[in-house]
């Protein structure tokens, strides 16, 4: 089955809802501080030298100042000990200045990163990694979500608002992305699937969704004809792949992609996520959402409702 096309579809802007949100938790942020005296805080904490990692963590701190909240950085050597994280896990889960706690993934080979996101205080784990927060989510009680699960439902409710009935498909089964993405959805009284590589006939069972969801991690795996007409598309997918131009390619040249051929889907789709500029940004600015609401919490003030 081949999908006809449809007009290039709407290009979901991550980067200014991101911004939106981001503007809210700092308008949040400032009525937090004048009502209480607490201002939000945020521990970022990096083990090793991994280059992304540390990108990564320099913007969620500069995005962190921008929004008025703390931020707090944490580098550790990769020779770091798994005792030695702990230890300092204990000293940010008992330091009331510190609100919400991330430890930055992967973490060096020698470390559990299951025993290191246990210890977090899960009321602190502004990650949602927790498996106290991931049974909150799974039985539709409050606590942190998953960032980029939250970032992709808000984006999905501002571009079709209400999903009610919808049929969604989730390609990929990760406890970061795909299982949230899809309690997030059942919250919204969507249809869910959750697809996987073991999943019979994939393109068929993606071909099904009005919500397509791609969180598995391969590059331009989802083509055109995996799509129906006119569904709204959310790529997760972050892939570094060798540079479309032959001569920058041979230099070791590399470009993002995602997890959906952007270029022949956009033909298909009524609404899509670029990589990047799609996804990316709303999960840092969910992150700071998910800090302000343990502010909240710790102050015993109900947080506002922010959108996206």
């Amino acid at each position: 089955m081949t999908a006809t096309p449809s007009p290039t579809a709407r290009i979901i802007d991550g980067k200014a809802r991101a911004a939106a949100l981001v503007d809210q938790v700092a308008e949040a942020a400032a009525r937090l501080m004048a009502d209480t005296g607490i201002v939000p805080g945020l521990a970022a904490v990096l083990v090793g030298e991994d280059p992304a990692s540390r990108i990564y963590v320099k913007s969620k701190g500069e995005t962190a100042a921008r929004a008025g909240l703390n931020s707090f950085t944490h580098r550790l050597g990769a020779e770091t000990t798994e005792a030695e994280l702990l230890d300092l896990v204990a000293q940010l889960n008992a330091d009331p200045a510190v609100h919400g706690i991330l430890v930055q993934l992967p973490l060096p080979a020698h470390i559990r990163e299951t025993a290191v996101l246990a210890a977090i205080d899960p009321d602190k784990d502004v990650d949602g990694f927790h498996v106290i927060n991931a049974g909150r989510l799974a039985t539709g009680q409050p606590g942190p979500v998953p960032c980029t699960p939250l970032g992709c439902i808000k984006l999905l409710k501002a571009t079709l608002g209400d999903l009610s009935g919808l049929e969604a498909v989730v390609v990929g089964r990760s406890n970061i992305v795909g299982k949230p993405m899809a309690q997030l959805l059942l919250a919204e009284s969507c249809t869910v699937t959750i697809a996987h590589s073991r999943t019979r006939d994939l393109a068929e069972v993606c071909r099904r969704a009005d919500i397509l969801v791609a969180a598995v991690g391969r590059p331009m795996m989802i083509r055109a004809d995996w799509i129906k007409p006119g569904a709204t598309v959310i790529d997760v997918g972050i892939n570094r792949v060798p540079s479309a131009d032959p001569l920058k390619a041979a230099e070791g040249k590399t470009r993002v992609v995602g997890d959906v051929d952007y270029a022949s889907a956009a033909a298909v789709a009524g609404a899509i996520t670029p990589v990047p500029g799609g996804v990316g940004p709303m999960t840092i600015a969910c992150l700071l959402a998910n800090t302000y609401a343990a502010a909240c919490r710790a102050a015993g003030v109900e947080p506002s409702q922010l959108g996206a």
